[in-house]
């Protein structure tokens, strides 16, 4: 089945035209959902299938390269339309077209009766050809062309109601915003790749992860993976291009699952881990990746300690658990910040198709202040949402709780007591905001009014919710740490080792620290949660006025929070209006009104004048025009007698 890999790429492609050429016309919704849903099933199964017979291979055959055809070759550059398959691929496929069927399945029931049902199909369907193409092509070239194809997708489904308000502005507006933040990360990428050709005069990953093997020049992969990570910054929405994702709201909720849990801002996380072997030769940045992974992930888990927008809170939990992601990468955990954006690509989704839920019941509206009570009328999303949360918190034995445990492992060993702490206080702050959400939704006295009229949704959007519950129940399972199962416990990790083995040489972390320790660090982590979770069930359904007074006591630290520190604010004063100041003064007054439709308009004047002298000879007069044609005829003749020799 290997060697079919590339139909995971073409169905979601052919889905995408077959709803967009036809689908508003000539489809009903059941069938534009059926061809929407089942291209992307059936990519699944192609995945599934490659990644049981892979599983059947020694390891040391276990990387395999689909090539289709030779796309071009210019000089020394030869590229390939070419798929990896491999162990890294093959788990990214499955997250992406697993996670992405069920999202499909569950917008035919949300999406009901929306006037541009085909056309959301279509362009969901267009996102996973793109994030496809992103995480199996063997090249940096085919990576690129879907990376800067989720962006495109990402403008489109997030301004997808692009006639209604977001906000202080328009859908439309939010969509832009993603596009160009994300542009600024790609020209960083873009000149990462460049460097890349410059150093390997390659862009194949089997000619460029070699050489650097044999290369220890740090300043040339210092400046790579650098430029990479810029890139990776603004797709995986990383401090200081992160202010795309929390407006990413704007979209349907189906396209905030798929962006957030199984697509665009992984790609980001999935590129490093890529590139492993390159950012292993580069300390300098390594350190630079964790960093930014934990301020990160608690900077965005104080934004979301005060929201009370549904979304805005989910989406700030994303940013947050991406810098864990990013924090296992820099203290080189490769497989372990794998292993978390795959349970939480089932958590997150859980997450926001069941917020999903809530808002389709509750009217569209969105803020968690006008909830409460909702569990007597909605169970299953009750019943599903209250898995997702523990699981996020880091609850055992729920999926959460090992992929977290290990970044937090491995950050304390390989990164130091720092790095370590920053991570637990994240992970106390989510537990309490999750709960926090959670009893305002599902626990306590009704706060909307009479003629809201709750109900659970239909079973084509709670039954996705049920398959995501029990993934989110069993998905850590497969990497259940040494310390409970011995040393091939953690099937995951194993699985994922060859990727990353050139990398884990470089690096060469010695733990000296026992399995006492690691036991009473995880003790400290889930302790520490449990009591974030009382904590928040204490203030939101006991004492309510607690939460008002910290408020009233705290205004400036409450007004901040509440504010997302002004980044939106910094930015628009600090980048955008300098932009486009210089934009309508300099560029479009001056440079564009003056000078160049100056000099175009100039020289139409110009031409203007001398025709209006040229002009004058044309009298209408006949004497006149005979006389200049005798004239004529007579300077001809002089001409002539002249050059008689």
């Amino acid at each position: 089945m290997t060697q079919y890999i590339y139909l995971t790429v073409l169905l979601p492609l052919l889905g995408f035209i077959v709803n967009g050429i036809f689908g508003k016309k000539y489809f009903s919704e059941k069938i534009s959902g059926i061809i929407g849903s089942g291209t992307i099933g059936a990519s699944f199964l192609v995945a599934l299938l490659s990644f049981i017979q892979v599983l059947g291979l020694p390891s040391e055959q276990r990387s395999i390269e689909v090539s289709l055809f030779n796309w071009f070759n210019i000089g020394n550059l030869n590229i390939n339309v070419a798929y990896q398959v491999d162990q890294l691929s093959l788990i990214m496929a499955l997250i992406v077209t697993g996670v992405g069927f069920i999202i499909h399945v569950y917008s035919i029931g949300y999406m009901h009766n929306d006037k541009g049902f085909a056309r959301f199909f279509a362009y969901l369907n267009l996102f996973i050809f793109a994030m496809m193409n992103l995480i199996l092509g063997s090249n940096f070239l085919i990576l690129f062309l879907g990376w800067e194809g989720v962006g495109l997708c990402s403008y489109l489904l997030i301004g997808f109601w692009y006639d209604r308000k977001f906000e202080k502005s328009t859908t439309s507006d939010a969509a832009k915003k993603a596009f160009i933040v994300n542009r600024i990360g790609d020209f960083g990428f873009l000149i990462g790749l460049f460097l890349i050709y410059l150093t390997f005069g390659s862009l194949n990953f089997k000619e460029v992860f070699p050489a650097v093997n044999a290369m220890s020049n740090t300043t040339i992969f210092n400046l790579i993976a650098l430029f990479l990570f810029i890139g990776a910054t603004g797709k995986s929405a990383q401090i200081p291009l992160f202010v795309w994702l929390p407006d990413a709201m704007a979209g349907p909720t189906p396209v905030s699952a798929l962006i957030h849990a199984a697509t665009m801002v992984t790609a980001g996380v999935y590129m490093v881990a890529r590139c492993s072997v390159i950012f292993a030769s580069a300390p300098a940045i390594m350190t630079l990746v964790a960093v930014i992974g934990a301020v990160t992930a608690i900077f965005a888990a104080t934004i979301g300690l005060v929201q009370t927008d549904i979304k805005k809170i989910l989406a700030y939990s994303t940013i947050s658990q991406l810098g864990y992601m990013f924090l296992a990468m820099g203290v080189g955990a490769f497989s372990a910040g794998i292993f978390h954006v795959m349970t939480h690509a089932f958590f997150k989704a859980l997450l926001f198709l069941g917020a999903g839920s809530i808002i389709h019941a509750m009217h569209d509206k969105q803020d968690i202040t006008n909830y409460g009570g909702l569990k007597k009328y909605m169970p299953a999303t009750y019943k599903t949402f209250l898995i997702a949360a523990l699981a996020i918190s880091g609850i055992p034995p729920l999926s959460g709780f090992f992929s977290k445990d290990e970044i937090l492992w491995n950050a304390f060993a390989n990164g130091g007591v720092v790095l370590w702490l920053v991570g637990v206080v994240t992970s106390l702050m989510t537990a309490f905001y999750m709960f926090r959400l959670y009893y305002l939704t599902f626990e306590g006295k009704e706060r909307f009014g009479h003629d809201a009229h709750p109900h659970e949704s239909p079973k084509i959007m709670t039954i996705p919710l049920i398959i995501l519950a029990v993934l989110s129940v069993i998905g850590g399972f497969v990497g259940i740490p040494a310390v409970f199962g011995g040393e091939n416990s953690n099937l995951f990790e194993k699985w994922l080792e060859p990727v990353f083995a050139d990398a884990n040489r470089k690096l060469s972390f010695y733990n000296s620290y026992g399995h006492t320790t690691e036991i009473l660090l995880m003790l400290v982590t889930v302790t520490g949660a449990v009591c974030s979770i009382l904590l928040a069930r204490f203030i939101y359904l006991k004492r309510i006025s607690i939460a008002d007074n910290l408020s009233r006591t705290f205004p400036k630290v409450y007004k901040i929070l509440l504010n997302k520190y002004y980044v939106d604010e910094i930015y628009n004063t600090a980048v955008v209006n300098p932009i486009v100041k210089i934009s309508d003064r300099f560029l479009w007054k001056i440079t564009d009104n003056k000078l160049i439709d100056g000099l175009v308009n100039g020289t139409a004047d110009v031409i203007l004048l001398i025709s209006g002298y040229i002009r004058k000879i044309q009298t209408g007069v006949t004497q006149i025009y005979a006389l200049v044609m005798v004239l004529g005829i007579g300077l001809a003749i002089f001409w002539l007698i002249l050059s008689i020799k």
